[in-house]
């Protein structure tokens, strides 16, 4: 069994409607309200500091770089980009994740039946990406949520829970979750009202809550 619930913009909220909608056992419920050059000969040896910098190089290299460096609160990204950040779930869980925002697609006011005619009117939003294992902590059984934001970085205002089958469904992590370099994927299912375009996604949770990693169409 699986709820879905709604929570619409404040805008509507002055309507004072709730909304429940029942498909098969599934509830769903709505209620009103994210150069390189050859050196010259010389007798003498290479300053030391030229094989450090070599050396240097070559260890950045063999490490991958700065990809496992910690994404800045704020950063504005691209969907296809990754952001690496600090991540805790529940009580006991913690670690590090790379968040990777795939896509961004408009749904189709029919993937929203399931919720009732109350929902006519808000168009869905599938905000994909994968969620990878840093560190290699234990993080299983875990969840990253995303939201989905229109063009000048607000919320939809318009809140959902629940998935899309074949089109958007949200997925945790399973129990081998615990692997370096282990990965699942997911998808959050948000809705705007007709007129409002979604144009990125923000993980807005922990050190981020105050300035979210964004990724942008």
């Amino acid at each position: 069994m699986q709820t879905r619930r709604i929570a619409l913009a404040a805008s509507i909220a002055a309507l004072g409607f709730g909304l429940t909608a029942c498909g098969g056992d599934d509830d769903s419920q709505a209620s009103t309200t994210e150069s390189s050059g050859a050196a010259a000969p010389s007798d003498s040896a290479p300053p030391p500091s030229s094989e450090a910098s070599a050396e240097d190089s070559a260890g950045d290299a063999a490490d991958g770089g700065s990809s496992d460096e910690i994404t800045a609160p704020g950063t504005e990204l691209q969907v296809g980009d990754t952001a690496t950040v600090p991540y805790t779930y529940g009580t006991d869980k913690e670690g590090t994740v790379a968040i990777t925002v795939t896509a961004i697609e408009q749904g189709e006011s029919a993937d929203l039946a399931e919720f009732g005619d109350r929902a006519n009117g808000l168009v869905p939003y599938f905000v994909k990406f994968t969620v990878e294992n840093v560190e290699g902590t234990d993080l299983s059984y875990s969840s990253v949520s995303l939201r989905a934001i229109t063009a000048d970085g607000r919320g939809t205002g318009v809140v959902i829970s629940g998935d899309v089958e074949g089109k958007c469904e949200s997925e945790s992590a399973d129990g081998d979750f615990t692997s370096a370099g282990a990965t699942y994927e997911s998808c959050r299912l948000q809705a705007a009202q007709e007129g409002v375009e979604v144009t990125g996604a923000e993980f807005d949770e922990d050190d981020y809550t105050d300035e979210p990693v964004v990724w942008t169409k």
